[in-house]
């Protein structure tokens, strides 16, 4: 197998891809590709890597002797995937790699925005404790979580993950049902409507995939239906959510605060609405809650089972 990695550089330069080298009878690396030079650097190559550079059928066509492609991540939206099949490119991403950080990145964005955290290391900066006419400042207001109740929208790996550190402190855990999926209970949780989910939950995280149905899943009708103190959490697509509905519900004090790990639009070089200065209680964070070290060097690990399986013929789940 002889293989090119088109933007290593996402991965880090602390892993050690030595799992992929020793899988691999040839592994060239670079450290990002841009669009124009994907054509060039993926001939005479029979397997990609790639985490987020584009493939599409201009490629498969010009490359007839491309066999498979090996994402790096969960998410396969930079692969025309059907353009791959009719090429019979074989196509495999990476699951179950970041449960654990992502969780736990989670968790801090709703510890943080629940202790308004970021509101009183501000307070303290500016010399506001000092000035207090007593022991402790008391001018945010914190919630408890022990008694409320989370909002899971996505209950795969990710979201059974939140579920869990949820439950240790004390949350009680709804599912809601987003498009197409029916109402009922999984693993004795109660999955409800969207419509009767958003009125009862304290806090709302997503956990799903990006699709023509799930785009704007969390839009302004969604976010006057929450509780005027809940919080909305979103470590998973930036589209799941309006972000213009969202910064200006959060301004008018429609819900109470929001955590952000992704945007529509990444990095954010052109504006967004999420980014202003002027919004209350919301924390954004660079989309980094997958990107522990654990969790990259498990992402290579896999990618080389995944290698493996395809040279040996014993990969059993494909994308495509």
């Amino acid at each position: 197998m002889k293989a090119v990695f088109l933007d290593a550089a996402t991965l880090g330069s602390d892993v050690d891809l030595s799992a992929l080298r020793d899988t691999l009878d040839e592994l060239v690396l670079h450290e990002r590709t841009a669009p124009d030079q994907v054509q060039e650097r993926i001939a005479g190559f029979d397997t990609v890597l790639v985490n987020k550079v584009v493939l599409g059928s201009e490629h498969f066509k010009a490359n007839p002797e491309l066999k498979r492609i090996a994402i790096v991540a969960t998410g396969t939206n930079n692969i025309d995937l059907d353009a791959a099949r009719a090429s019979g490119v074989r196509v495999v991403n990476v699951i179950r790699y970041g449960r654990s950080t992502v969780a736990q990145h989670t968790m801090a964005l709703i510890l943080a925005l629940a202790t308004r955290l970021v509101d009183y290391h501000r307070d303290v900066q500016a010399g506001r404790w000092a000035q207090s006419p007593q022991f402790c400042l008391m001018n945010h207001p914190i919630m408890e979580l022990e008694g409320r109740t989370l909002g899971i929208v996505g209950y795969g790996d990710l979201g059974q993950g939140v579920a869990e550190r949820a439950k240790a402190f004390g949350m009680n855990v709804l599912l809601g049902a987003r498009p197409g999926q029916s109402a009922g209970s999984v693993e004795g949780l109660r999955r409800i409507p969207m419509a009767e989910l958003l009125p009862r939950v304290d806090v709302l995280s997503l956990h799903c995939l990006l699709t023509p149905e799930t785009r704007h899943l969390i839009g302004a009708p969604e976010l006057a239906m929450m509780k005027p103190d809940a919080l909305l959490i979103n470590t998973s697509r930036g589209g799941l959510v309006d972000e213009q509905a969202l910064a200006d519900a959060l301004r008018a004090g429609i819900i109470g605060g929001a955590g952000f790990d992704v945007l529509t639009e990444e990095p954010p070089r052109n504006h967004n609405p999420l980014l202003a200065s002027d919004i209350p209680n919301l924390i954004v964070t660079p989309h980094s809650a997958w990107a522990s070290r654990e969790a990259r060097q498990r992402i290579v690990q896999l990618t080389a089972e995944s290698l493996r399986g395809m040279r040996d013929g014993t990969l059993e789940r494909w994308v495509a």
